[in-house]
């Protein structure tokens, strides 16, 4: 029962997080996944506090997790029941991606441009281009 209160819970948030992507004026799927990698360097560098490392390593076991072959095994034997393990785990990272890439844009669009192109050191961070800091 509680499995299937999780499973319900994590499509909920994938169908709240894309509704929250459709909205007019928000960043479009395809800017989403492009800053990703943004997300993780700004994190990485400590400039976007926003989200933790270690939730961006979680959103990487998730992502691993899903792809790996080691995964196949269950499903081959417990067919679907091996498939709702993957759909579980691929519906909250879809969520988890579409919510921290979203705040991250908000974010590179506010505090990030706010900032310039000087990090707390004072040192200069790259050039600006089409409202994105160039590292």
């Amino acid at each position: 029962m509680a499995a299937r209160r999780s499973r319900a819970g994590a499509w909920r948030a994938l169908a709240a997080a894309l509704a929250r992507s459709r909205r007019p004026g928000d960043p479009g799927l395809l800017d989403q996944l492009s800053a990703l990698p943004r997300l993780v360097v700004a994190t990485a560098r400590g400039r976007y506090t926003g989200t933790s490392t270690q939730r961006l390593a979680l959103m990487a076991l998730a992502a691993a997790y899903v792809v790996s072959p080691v995964d196949l095994v269950p499903e081959a034997v417990f067919l679907l029941a091996g498939l709702a393990d993957d759909a579980l785990v691929l519906a909250w990272l879809a969520g988890a991606v579409l919510d921290e890439t979203s705040a991250f844009l908000r974010w590179e669009r506010t505090d990030g441009a706010a900032r310039g192109s000087r990090d707390s050191r004072g040192s200069s961070r790259g050039e600006t281009v089409e409202g994105h800091v160039v590292v």
